[in-house]
């Protein structure tokens, strides 16, 4: 076996590898975002009809879909821009490697009982409150353009940023792994539809970094004092604080198990131990 064929096995196989990373990370910004989910579903339902109608002589209809089909990519780039640059967007933002700090069990029950503390005083008071926990996609642009902190996460801190007439309460925080990074934050607001005319600027905004990055945003009405979580592009609305701590966990936890099971195991041994 020559060195030249050893390398062009090696050539395809980093051709091959290098394709299926660029379709994963498409497929991963696409997926949560509404409209370009419907633009793919859409090109897929028009190639499936121009492919039919070529089996079937459907002359008709297979010279209006070779005209679709020609120039619908630049009707597309053109009519969908925006949408297209958010996902390019949240591609650039994307870190290969992952770049949030993975919490320990220990690290994140600490985490999620203070904001639980703080979204139950929101609750009773009737304050809003906009907490955004970033993870794998990068939030960088929403704090640059913030007030900077740099404090371990509690509950009073939380509580004070979000308390009325003070300086920062209209945006919202973003919190980096067991830190809050910054306060005044000012978020895209989702432009789904179907969203309740109802729902304010708050819930807004939360659903929309949900949309265009893999954040958890927690959002607390002002008029209602009802809890909300908006992952994945979808709102969670009015959730019991069962409900809200359950789901937080949850979505805090550790994308698989599996590698850090045995981590948490020998951390729940060394508690037992004490």
């Amino acid at each position: 076996m020559s060195l030249s064929y050893i390398w062009s096995i090696v050539t395809k196989v980093i051709d091959i590898c290098i394709l299926w990373i660029v379709f994963y990370y498409i497929l991963k910004n696409v997926r949560n975002n509404n409209k370009m989910l419907l633009i793919v579903k859409g090109t897929i339902i028009v190639l499936l009809i121009k492919i039919i109608s070529d089996l079937l002589n459907l002359n008709a209809v297979g010279v209006i879909l070779e005209y679709a089909v020609e120039w619908g990519p630049l009707a597309l780039i053109v009519i969908f821009q925006p949408e297209i640059r958010s996902v390019l967007e949240s591609i650039g933002r994307t870190q290969l490697l992952g770049r949030h700090k993975v919490l320990t069990m220990g690290e994140r029950e600490k985490v999620v009982n203070e904001i639980m503390l703080a979204v139950e005083w929101f609750k009773k008071n009737n304050i809003g409150a906009l907490i955004v926990i970033e993870r794998e996609i990068s939030l960088q642009e929403y704090i640059d353009n913030s007030t900077k902190i740099y404090s371990n996460i509690n509950s009073y801190l939380i509580e004070n940023i979000f308390f009325p007439n003070s300086p920062l309460h209209d945006g919202g925080i973003i919190i980096q792994g067991d830190r809050i990074t910054c306060a005044g934050s000012v978020f895209k607001t989702s432009m789904n539809q179907s969203l309740s005319k109802r729902l304010g600027t708050r819930h807004r905004a939360a659903l929309g970094v949900s949309e265009e990055s893999d954040a958890i945003a927690l959002v607390v009405s002002e008029e209602t004092g009802r809890a909300s979580i908006a992952v994945d592009g979808e709102l969670h609305y009015n959730l019991s604080n069962e409900e809200f701590r359950s789901m937080l966990l949850e979505e805090l936890g550790p994308k698989s198990d599996t590698f850090f099971a045995s981590d948490e195991r020998i951390e729940r041994e060394a508690d037992d131990d004490e």
